[in-house]
């Protein structure tokens, strides 16, 4: 591929141009990760300003998501197309006027509308600005580079949800989109002023349509079947059997075509290289589970807890605060340890932090809430950033972009099932339990009569007493349930502590491209 094997006889940079750059790219993926997490807090004040329940508010976050995942695979054909820095700019010019609209939207519709352009041009962005920034570090530093780029993506579940809390409170939702705007105008300038001289060659050739076509059939099918199941009663409506048949088809289908294609807009092949395969894979899985997590807790909080949307953002800020400290070290760490078990100590971390947090209960304190995900942080640093070297620990440079493309691409539609599955797992855990609990309460059990009557004493009225004790259930329900997506979410992350030891030792990797780079 002309434009990216070009990568490989581009010097690294030095100096200040080399702090500028990195500076600008890091802003831009900053921009794109934060846009993803600020919404979350945000998501209950929107639902009920556009008048819809607070899952489908979620969609705000999954839309973004799956048309993210759909536009990321033909980033590489639209780089060769019109040249990695070009691509950047112009994406970053087109995130930030969608980010203007989304803003402006007066209904859910056309907020779902300029909300799934703004993630499809926020596609590329991701890849791209990996590319680039790895091609400025020289070889021996990428572990470096990744850290850089692995701290912005975990500033952002720091500062997103602080924003968008502070922002929905103290002036409006909208601008949680509208902040993007002084951003993407001082990126894109400032990019193609640094690197314009780094352009890589263009070239004029077809793009896989009905790759292409497969792949936003299939992807959308799923995700909308993801999305609408709880609520369609999953399979006993024909509607979500219709979408389940629909992706299955069309997504098996274009493994078949993709494996076969001349110019495949998803390179397959790649998954024949196994450090690539379960670091994808890990980071997949991962991210699901993780950012599941990070929707479930300012829902629970602000449905469940009666915290606003600020409090909400403070309390689920602490799942990152630690993972700016520790970004820069799992980097450097990654070029000199095995990175298996660095990945091994970030899913300790994550499992640990599950389990003690799947017991909550009513008389939870904002301390113990904070205080307690503190570590998460740490985890997501030696999870996300050592994967990252894992998965391209045996690539040439060559095939960085292709690889980057692909990995965001799955990483970013996991994000959007992890929100889902874990939305609906909520969902359905609370209904659950609160039937079970429900179930005690008649005028014949003891301790119920025993509480309806003190209440009553306290100058209550029956109904009073008993809308009350009703409202009681459902806060329980709600705790028991955010505890038990806690649970499943901590054996998830054990289990993946031993899959990671399918892939080879990065430092004989390391040596290995070394001695043949010699």
């Amino acid at each position: 591929m002309a434009n990216e094997a070009s990568l490989d006889t581009l010097p690294p940079l030095s100096g200040g141009r080399l702090i500028g750059a990195t500076i600008v790219l890091a802003l831009a993926v900053f921009m794109n990760v934060l846009d993803v997490s600020i919404a979350n807090v945000s998501i209950p004040t929107i639902a009920g300003d556009l008048a819809v329940s607070a899952s489908q508010g979620t969609w705000i976050i999954t839309v973004f998501a799956v048309c993210n995942a759909v536009t990321v695979p033909i980033s590489g054909w639209l780089s060769r197309r019109f040249g990695q820095v070009r691509l950047f700019v112009f994406c970053t010019l087109l995130f930030t006027l969608f980010s203007w609209l989304c803003g402006f939207a007066s209904n859910f519709e056309l907020l779902l509308t300029f909300r799934g352009l703004q993630g499809a041009a926020a596609g590329p962005m991701i890849p791209i600005s990996q590319s680039l920034l790895l091609a400025c570090y020289p070889r021996e530093k990428r572990g470096l580079a990744n850290g850089i780029y692995g701290m912005t993506a975990v500033v952002g579940p720091i500062a997103g949800p602080i924003l968008g809390g502070w922002i929905t409170d103290h002036i409006n939702w909208s601008w949680i989109f509208y902040i993007n705007v002084p951003v993407g105008l001082i990126v894109a300038p400032a990019c193609w002023l640094l690197l314009k001289d780094r352009e890589t060659p263009v070239r004029r050739e077809g793009v896989d349509l009905v790759g292409l076509v497969l792949l936003i059939i299939g992807v959308g099918s799923l995700q909308v079947m993801l999305d609408q199941g709880a609520e369609k009663a999953w399979f006993q409506s024909d509607y979500i059997i219709t979408l389940s048949v629909v992706a299955a088809i069309f997504l098996c289908v274009l493994v078949i075509w993709e494996w076969t294609a001349e110019r495949p807009i998803i390179d397959i092949h790649l998954f024949r290289d196994r450090n690539f395969a379960v670091g994808t894979i890990l980071l997949c899985l991962g991210y699901m589970v993780f950012f599941g997590a990070i929707v479930i807790l300012p829902l629970w909080l602000q449905t469940g807890m009666g915290y606003t949307a600020t409090w909400a953002g403070m309390a689920t800020a602490s799942m990152g605060i630690l993972g700016v400290v520790a970004s820069p070290l799992a980097g450097r760490l990654s070029d000199k340890v095995d990175a298996r078990y660095l990945v091994t100590f970030g899913f300790f971390v994550f499992a640990s932090v599950s389990f003690y947090n799947s017991h909550a209960n009513p008389f939870i304190t904002f301390e113990q809430i904070f205080l307690p995900r503190l570590p998460w942080g740490i985890g997501t640093a030696f999870f996300f950033i050592p994967l990252m070297a894992i998965a391209f620990s045996r690539l040439p440079t060559s095939e960085l972009a292709g690889a980057s493309a692909l990995l965001n691409f799955l990483r970013q539609l996991f994000l959007g099932f992890g929100t889902s599955f874990a939305t609906t797992l909520w969902d359905d855990r609370a209904t659950f339990h609160d039937h079970r609990l429900n179930s005690h309460l008649t005028p014949f059990d003891p301790a119920t009569h025993q509480w309806l009557q003190r209440l009553q004493d306290q100058g209550l009225s029956l109904e009073q007493a008993q809308r009350l004790l009703a409202n009681e259930v459902s806060h329980q329900a709600l705790i028991m349930s955010t505890n038990d997506v806690f649970y499943v979410s901590g054996w998830i992350f054990a289990a993946l502590m031993l899959v990671v030891w399918l892939a080879k030792s990065t430092q004989e990797e390391s040596a290995a491209a070394t001695a043949q780079a010699h």
